[in-house]
């Protein structure tokens, strides 16, 4: 139980964190989308750990798919999504040699 709990507040905090995110860009991403970019993302985090991959590779699978999500909500540009993977990229190698 406790596990799924884990996971609704996992899915809430990230759809949440879209939300904030889009309307302090002012890109007016509606909660319900951000809420299914959090579902996806949290749910292929979590079937990654569930197949015992190592912690770089959680970090690293979902995110392709959340900026798929965002990309198709909201059709921005593709120039847009370095900023994102810029931010991703310093969390990556150091968790590769854990």
């Amino acid at each position: 139980m406790k596990y799924l709990f884990d996971f609704f507040l996992a899915v809430s905090l990230n759809g949440l964190s879209y939300y904030i995110a889009s309307f302090v860009l002012r890109n007016g991403l509606p909660f319900w989308q951000a809420l299914i970019i959090g579902f996806y993302v949290v749910s292929l985090g979590a079937l990654t750990e569930a197949l015992g991959s190592p912690m770089w590779l959680i970090v690293l699978v979902p995110f392709p798919v959340g900026m798929f999500l965002l990309y198709s909500f909201l059709q921005v540009p593709v120039p847009q999504w370095f900023l994102p993977i810029c931010s991703l990229l310093p969390y990556t190698p150091s968790s590769i040699y854990r």
